[in-house]
């Protein structure tokens, strides 16, 4: 007997805090057993505490793209509810599924909002789904759409946000303003047992062969891990040290798909102060967040499932 339809779509996504008070207990959950130094801790507390309303923006960001997708796959003649669950704070998966069960959900295809496949951004994800399936009774059967970083429309909206930001560069010298992609770095032991590094560079050269444009490179950024462990490089900072006398970069953090706060601090406040310090304008390229053609290629996603 082949399996039901899909009648729900659950994206699944980091989470964040939504309220002064909810940073403390939701880095707990994020670091909880990582080995990370509480003066590191206490760092990105102040990072958050730095957002407008002392917030995460990364929650109403995944819904909207929710609701974009929603109307999306209403157009195509396949209106389905799009859920959202998160891993590190309310609504939580378990809450999602539980919601989900209430509404007679029988069967999801759950999207994880990442980019790039590594152990911490992928089976993680997977397994905390599998996870609260079993603490909910009822829930929903759950498959998950594969990996879609190399999809047309995702790398479409990233170079529509990247060329926008190549705009804000004078005419006569944008041709060779350097493009600095960027991902969150991980352990190198991490990244050395998944595509993550390879469907990085692969998507970043894609993008720049819609640009058309010469020069680009890769760099890491947000590393949060134990410092005696090596991580993935080179930082964002070191990149930008290394283009000292460029007046002008643009940075894309492809790694992304949000404008939460590792973009809104990590790039927004650090990388721009640095490049600064070094006679660099910085120039920012948006996430993709709720892009029309990113908001197709999940559709796609969506419309492939059985």
């Amino acid at each position: 007997m082949s399996p039901a339809a899909i009648d729900a779509v659950l994206l699944v996504a980091f989470g964040g805090p939504t309220a002064p008070e909810e940073i403390g207990p939701f880095l707990d959950n994020v670091t909880r057993g990582r080995g990370i130094p509480p003066a590191r801790i206490e760092e990105v507390a102040r990072h958050y505490e730095r957002m407008p309303g002392s917030r995460s923006p990364l929650n109403d960001l995944t819904v909207a793209q929710a609701r974009a997708l929603e109307r999306a796959l209403a157009a195509r003649g396949r209106p389905l509810p799009v859920h959202v669950g998160m891993r590190n704070w309310h609504p939580y998966l378990a809450e999602t599924l539980a919601e989900m069960t209430r509404a007679g959900r029988r069967r999801a295809l759950a999207v994880i909002m990442s980019s790039l496949r590594t152990e911490a951004s992928w089976e993680r994800y997977q397994q905390d789904v599998r996870d609260a399936q079993a603490g909910v009774a009822g829930a929903p059967a759950i498959e998950f759409a594969p990996g879609w970083f190399e999809r047309a429309g995702f790398l479409d909206a990233v170079a529509d946000r990247a060329r926008a930001a190549l705009d804000e560069v004078p005419a006569d010298i944008r041709r060779w303003t350097p493009l600095i992609f960027t991902a969150h770095s991980v352990p190198v032991a991490m990244a050395e047992g998944s595509p993550y590094v390879t469907e990085f560079a692969t998507a970043a050269r894609a993008v720049v062969e819609r640009l058309g444009h010469p020069r680009f490179s890769l760099a890491y950024q947000s590393r949060s891990g134990s410092p005696h462990e090596p991580w993935l490089g080179p930082d964002v900072t070191e990149v930008l040290k290394g283009l000292a006398g460029a007046p002008h970069a643009v940075v894309v953090p492809i790694g992304f798909v949000c404008d939460h706060v590792e973009i809104l601090y990590d790039l927004d406040v650090e990388a721009r102060a640095r490049a600064g310090s070094l006679g660099i304008a910085l120039h920012r390229a948006r996430a993709v967040n709720d892009h029309p053609a990113f908001i197709a290629a999940l559709a796609d996603l969506v419309g492939e499932a059985p």
